[in-house]
């Protein structure tokens, strides 16, 4: 839920009617998102307050340090974050059971409303070069707190993993440079 809650905040931040849109949008895809999980894990009968108490304290904290000053860094903090996460959980719905794992991995890779997000980031990228630079050291930053809150979760998820989470984090990188690139920033 913390997606929705960010982008609903990040509309009120931004003055611009098509910003407010674009935002508004993309909080859409991220509720249907998030309801859907929240189905998958009660159709396993599963309690999704319960899924989710050993790492709320992680993601609360998480969030608290990674929402930025401006609404731009706030902005770029959701694309990455949010990006990162939905990479770990797909790549990690991979060693899920046959009938749940592709389902979830399709649930967190579908569309996310982000073009109107990446929109508007480019726009603020090209206004002044200053922000680039900073927004591009923003972006490491948020890359090794999302890595730490990662590792935590899959550490503390009681779930035994072997050598198959190492090539997940190895792709989580890959797939975050691709991000900043796309946004003309270095990762």
């Amino acid at each position: 839920m913390g997606h929705v809650e960010t982008l609903g905040a990040l509309v009120a931040r931004f003055e611009r009617f098509d910003d407010k849109e674009r935002l508004s949008t993309a909080a859409g895809f991220a509720l249907s998102k998030h309801q859907a999980v929240v189905a998958e894990i009660e159709r396993r009968d599963g309690d999704p307050a319960e899924a989710m108490a050993a790492v709320a304290p992680s993601i609360d904290h998480f969030r608290s340090i990674t929402q930025g000053n401006s609404p731009t860094e706030a902005l770029l903090s959701f694309h990455v974050t949010s990006g990162f996460l939905d990479d770990l959980f797909i790549g990690l719905a991979a060693s899920l059971p046959p009938d749940l794992g592709p389902r979830i991995g399709g649930l967190l890779g579908a569309e996310a409303g982000t073009a109107g997000i990446v929109d508007i980031l480019e726009r603020e990228i090209s206004v002044d070069r200053r922000t680039a630079s900073f927004l591009a050291m923003w972006g490491r930053r948020l890359v090794g707190d999302t890595l730490l809150l990662a590792r935590e979760v899959v550490d503390g998820g009681g779930h035994e993993h072997g050598d198959d989470v190492e090539p997940v984090f190895t792709e989580l990188i890959a797939a975050h440079t691709r991000r900043m690139d796309a946004l003309g920033l270095t990762a």
